[in-house]
């Protein structure tokens, strides 16, 4: 189980339209089908997101990988930029203590609202 975030470059925004919220939602769908994920939590800001979910194989770097540079290359044509849109890698933190999992969850959807 992972808390995964990551913010923009310099703290700029990440999602500028509805469609960009949507578009980043549907490669983290995508990236819960190809990588064998099991998403359980999400929250995301205009210039960070917060996802909790679980690796059932040793992936966590290839789906991260694959979710940030397809989101990246989507935003940058869409919006006519070029570069880096993340600030750095993403940050993971492993959630073994179910305790910090339950109130992690009620965390992240807590900033949803």
């Amino acid at each position: 189980m992972y808390h995964v975030i990551s913010r923009g470059v310099g703290r700029g925004k990440i999602f500028l339209t509805n469609d960009d919220y949507s578009k980043f939602l549907e490669y983290v769908a995508s990236a819960g089908e190809k990588f064998n994920l099991d998403i359980f939590a999400f929250v995301l800001m205009s210039n960070h997101y917060h996802i909790l979910f679980r690796t059932n194989e040793a992936n966590l770097s290839r789906a991260m990988q694959w979710i940030q540079t397809a989101y990246s290359v989507h935003y940058n044509r869409n919006h006519k930029r070029s570069g880096h849109l993340f600030q750095a890698r993403y940050k993971s933190v492993l959630v073994e203590d179910e305790s910090y999992w339950y109130i992690l969850s009620l965390s992240i959807h807590f900033d949803s609202i």
